[in-house]
């Protein structure tokens, strides 16, 4: 029986506005405070150059809470599971289709709406969750090299550069491309016995609910495609839809609260903004970037990702101007698939899948993460010295 995130946010709630959320609220309120305190313009240079990601992330967790009571994702997984007549070629589609929602929408947007989807699917084919469920996570952040808008670290790490989408394209597609190609090999091969099983006739598909709910959707994805700077108007969307349904169903504000976790990203922003100001006052990172190569920048990135989450730390190592902005993306968009600590997709993620009824491994996609990023950092490395960028 499918299991929503209406159905299941309310025993979800306790659990990821825990303890972690409050703590990681103070230390970034504490952060943020202290850098305001010290120096107050480097810090409001910091808050302007990272806070759109947030925005932009709780408008989608709006917009997805009520499109999932909608039954929208199990439909869609009900017809994606329609097209593929094995699981080897519905894994195969399944990488097509994450890797394309995460360069044009953003990698956020694509385990936010995806997870379900994938695991509705998965379910409807007779098929093991695990090669959708953790490729949804892995390919995500790797797959999100292609454009600016596809990971917000390069939005924050290319600020100054001002380059043009072309421009990004022609610099990282070869590497992005792959990087989720090594990606979804490793997924493969490790799942492979799940691929390989037979798969059954697909079930009758439920009838969605085609009303704000979609609307909604339809609006978020045309904002993300058209609009420079998305992130006003897809929060407005979320907060509008949400007040909509709040009138007619069971979508109460503290429900939507519970599924912003507002301590988690309050706590994320006010680390960015700390380490952001850190950044602009303190010459040690950039210094420690200007004496590291491709392979060496790539791996501060990652490491950096892991400690403080690739948001905080794309404020902090991009503060100045990166000698090597694309390897420095490489380390920040693909390390965060060593551990949960290393981007807020994890956290989007774990919620999707739970709320779905999956009970997804931190440690399997942890140790998943071990093998592919290494590899697939490599891949990446390799094609931006055969394209001539660094």
């Amino acid at each position: 029986m499918l299991v929503t995130v209406s159905d299941a946010l309310d025993s979800k709630l306790a659990e990821t506005t825990g303890w972690f959320g409050w703590t990681l609220a103070t230390l970034g309120c504490a952060g943020a405070l202290v850098a305001a305190l010290l120096n107050s313009e480097q810090a409001g240079s910091a808050a302007a150059q990272d806070w759109s990601p947030f925005v932009l992330v709780a408008g989608l967790l709006l917009v997805g809470l009520v499109a999932d009571e909608d039954r929208l994702f199990s439909v869609a997984g009900n017809a994606l599971a329609r097209l593929a007549p094995n699981g080897l070629l519905l894994y195969v589609v399944t990488v097509g289709l994450i890797v394309t929602v995460t360069s044009v929408l953003n990698l956020d947007t694509s385990v936010a709406f995806l997870t379900p989807i994938l695991i509705y699917t998965a379910r409807n084919r007779g098929v093991g969750e695990a090669p959708l469920l953790y490729g949804c996570l892995l390919l995500s952040n790797a797959g999100s090299l292609m454009l600016p808008g596809s990971n917000l670290t390069n939005l924050i790490v290319l600020g100054h550069l001002h380059l043009s989408g072309d421009q990004f394209l022609s610099h990282m597609a070869p590497a992005g491309f792959t990087a989720a190609l090594v990606t979804a090999l490793v997924v493969g091969v490790a799942e492979r016995r799940s691929l390989l099983a037979p798969v059954v006739p697909v079930a009758e598909s439920e009838i969605p609910v085609l009303g704000v709910g979609l609307i909604a959707v339809v609006a978020v994805t045309v904002s993300v495609l058209v609009l420079r700077s998305p992130a006003v108007p897809v929060a407005v969307i979320g907060v509008v839809t949400v007040i909509h349904r709040s009138f007619s169903s069971e979508v109460s504000p503290r429900r939507a609260l519970g599924v912003l976790s507002l301590p988690v990203l309050i706590g994320l922003f006010g680390i960015a903004v700390g380490l952001g100001t850190l950044g602009r006052s303190w010459s040690g990172p950039a210094h420690l970037l200007l004496h590291l190569d491709s392979w060496g920048t790539a791996v501060a990135g990652a490491v950096t990702s892991v400690v403080v989450n690739n948001l905080p730390a794309a404020s902090l190592l991009a503060a100045r101007v990166p000698p090597r902005p694309f390897a420095l993306l490489v380390g920040l968009n693909i390390g965060p698939n060593l551990f949960v600590t290393g981007s807020l997709a994890w956290l989007l993620w774990l919620r999707a899948a739970k709320s779905a009824g999956a009970r997804p491994s931190i440690t399997k996609a942890c140790l998943l993460g071990i093998v592919a990023v290494p590899l697939s950092m490599a891949g990446a490395l390799s094609m931006l010295a055969l394209n001539g960028s660094h």
